[in-house]
């Protein structure tokens, strides 16, 4: 699934800051698909409640179920399809949201939208027991409005039945003769451009004309010998439609689950990018003494270890691993080498230059 859409957050921004102080209007995304509440066990009349939003599949009915038994406080959740439907949804003022778990970059246009409060450390004792790797973030370096909830990279998923040559970096993957129609690449146009200009030696969040002018050469020459853009990976990979995917590290992970270890994912060697999902607590809460209750509950030792296991999410928390089964603990998605995680780049919003790749964007797509 794709997180990125900077492009659109860029304009939807620039629009919400000219409109700074006009009425609030309807929510322009009622009923999208994939969108909903799923209302938590009932309680008596009176009863605390809280409202999480948060993506599809990121929170199990048994952690549900846990939260409200634990502390007796109904957690009543939506589900979003993308940043940008999240950001909509709380600007056009969505009613009965208290929790957000936005990527790292719409945090920081949450914050300069002035749409987030901050957290009181005081009352997330977990956050003593995050990985810090994960903490200081460029969109919020004090981690005065946010805190990680997961963590994801993208990377190469390779299915061993259909493909038993060696395969490293991206290079390997766009110029070996083998792989001719038979690797896809996600449908987004910051990842597929991230893989050509690390293999340039590039930023992922290059702003330089002519650097992603070769960039586009990379995608052109390798546009030739792709099957297709796709952002579901799992079952094309499982099925044996492709042999190599740029793929969520998350998607790998349940594709090398449903393939039962005949599908590999390991980070290029050029690298690749990563992005954090945070939990953030709304300026409009109504519930916020509910909504920290929440976010303690969510990075607890136990509950991200239950989300790991069960949703296959980057780890935020260092107590996860020592209780993890062995092969998710030795996995190379969710624990890298040091020297691959420092090769993963995070995608940034580059403003005016959001023009520059759309362009190669549609080029690329309609050849």
């Amino acid at each position: 699934m794709s997180r990125v859409g900077l492009a659109t957050v860029y304009f939807l921004v620039a629009s919400i800051v000219a409109l700074t102080g006009c009425t609030k209007k309807p929510d322009p995304t009622p009923g999208l698909p994939g969108a909903g509440v799923t209302p938590a066990p009932a309680l008596k009349t009176g009863a605390r409640e809280v409202n999480l939003a948060i993506w599809a599949n990121y929170l199990s009915p048994e952690t549900v179920a846990k939260f409200t038994a634990k502390t007796g406080i109904k957690l009543n959740i939506t589900n979003y399809s993308s940043n940008e439907e999240l950001l909509a949804k709380i600007q056009a003022g969505a009613a009965g949201m208290d929790v957000a778990v936005p990527s790292s970059y719409m945090v920081a246009v949450l914050r300069k939208l002035d749409l987030l409060q901050p957290i009181d450390s005081s009352k997330v004792e977990n956050r003593a027991g995050l990985d810090s790797a994960f903490m200081k973030d460029e969109s919020d370096p004090e981690n005065q409005y946010s805190l990680p909830y997961s963590w994801t990279s993208v990377g190469l998923a390779v299915n061993r039945d259909l493909f038993k040559g060696e395969i490293k970096s991206y290079q390997d993957l766009f110029t070996k003769p083998e792989l001719a129609g038979k690797f896809s690449m996600l449908d987004d146009v910051r990842e597929v451009t991230a893989a050509a200009l690390l293999t340039l030696g590039y930023s992922v969040n290059t702003k330089d004309t002519e650097q992603l002018k070769k960039a586009q050469e990379v995608l052109k020459k390798a546009r030739k010998n792709m099957k297709m853009f796709t952002s579901d990976t799992i079952d094309p990979l499982v099925n044996k439609e492709i042999a190599v995917a740029q793929t969520y590290s998350s998607d790998g992970l349940q594709a090398i689950r449903k393939s039962k270890s005949k599908i590999e994912f390991f980070i290029p060697d050029e690298g690749g990018t990563r992005a954090v999902d945070s939990l953030v607590v709304l300026k409009a809460s109504k519930n916020p003494a509910e909504a920290l209750e929440l976010i303690n509950f969510l990075i607890s030792p136990e509950t991200n270890l239950e989300f790991v296991t069960k949703n296959l999410g980057g780890p935020v928390v260092l107590a996860t691993k020592a209780a993890l089964p062995k092969d998710l603990a030795a996995s190379k998605a969710l624990y890298p080498a040091p020297e691959a995680f420092k090769k993963l780049q995070q995608i940034d919003d580059v403003g005016e230059a959001t023009r520059q790749y759309d362009r190669l964007w549609t080029e690329l797509k309609t050849e």
